[in-house]
């Protein structure tokens, strides 16, 4: 599988009792198909999965996989502490006819990169799948570093990998030595470097409030060519890279970011909590400004 374009983490929409709200989620995915976003993620930390129930997680991939039909690829975030729970999502994804997995190091454990090679591997043979890797030791505790990578690279269903560890050494790693793993964007206020990399994707959590913008900078870097451009995009969406990142709010900001645009997103699942009347003044005039500065650079 060609891993090209931005793919976007969708929000998992909750009611104030902390249901989830499915009709505001297919509202949601109807608009990011709209916008011209490139594949669509279920499942993933943006997607509050480590909230949800097993069952909750097996409803909404069947409920994306039903809303998208075959329009833009699904992917299906298989990340769990227990090695069932992370085998019975891969096998529903291939059930349903999701086009691949992300898959995750399990949290907490903090596994050898050995018994983390066994894991996937063991996810991988339960689907099938192409597997786009998800590397974020800031939240798992642990690299994959390059024993797990020659391991996991005997399956050719291990064919991209979103990087989200913030080292930029990492991004030399994979261009230079894994180059048969399509690297993928996963730390946003690295996205320039990336492409410059040769990065083809990019998975961004802000695209579920911004497509547009996430398109275009992808687009002046990876279809164009044209990196001045992108880097005056990416400098102009650099003060939302740096609340969404750095703020340690990052999902409350993206629902929030959704319900500036007319979506219902509702409130994080706990322990999380939504945004201060301050953040949420930060976070609106930062996205005007970028959005002002974006379409002024798209109409040059």
């Amino acid at each position: 599988m060609k891993f090209e374009g931005i793919y976007t983490p969708v929000i998992t929409p909750h009611r104030e009792n902390g249901s989830i709200d499915r009709d505001a989620f297919a509202a949601m995915i109807e608009h990011l198909i709209s916008a011209g976003v490139h594949g669509l993620i279920n499942g993933g930390s943006t997607g509050e999965y480590y909230a949800q129930s097993m069952q909750e997680r097996i409803d909404m991939a069947s409920l994306a996989k039903d809303i998208i039909g075959d329009r833009l690829p699904l992917i299906v975030g298989t990340v769990a502490i227990r090695l069932e729970d992370s085998i019975t999502m891969a096998e529903h994804a291939a059930k349903i006819g999701a086009a691949a997995l992300l898959v995750g190091s399990p949290p907490y454990s903090v596994p050898t990169e050995r018994e983390n090679a066994l894991n996937a591997l063991a996810i991988d043979r339960a689907a099938d799948l192409p597997i786009m890797l998800y590397n974020y030791p800031g939240r798992m505790g642990i690299n994959m570093g390059e024993e797990f990578l020659d391991r996991v690279g005997r399956s050719r269903n291990f064919c991209a990998i979103k990087e989200s560890s913030g080292d930029i050494n990492r991004v030399h790693l994979l261009a230079r030595d894994y180059p048969h793993i399509q690297m993928s964007c996963g730390m946003d206020d690295q996205a320039l470097e990336f492409f410059a990399w040769g990065a083809q994707s990019w998975v961004c959590g802000g695209s579920n409030f911004l497509p547009d913008e996430h398109v275009a900078l992808w687009k002046a870097c990876v279809v164009d060519g044209h990196f001045d451009k992108g880097r005056r995009i990416m400098s102009a969406m650099m003060p939302l890279m740096r609340v969404l990142e750095q703020g340690g709010k990052f999902i409350q900001c993206i629902k929030h970011g959704c319900e500036m645009n007319g979506f219902y997103a509702g409130p994080p699942r706990p322990p999380l909590k939504g945004l201060n009347k301050d953040d949420k003044r930060q976070l609106e005039q930062v996205v005007r400004v970028l959005k002002r500065t974006v379409a002024e650079i798209e109409a040059e």
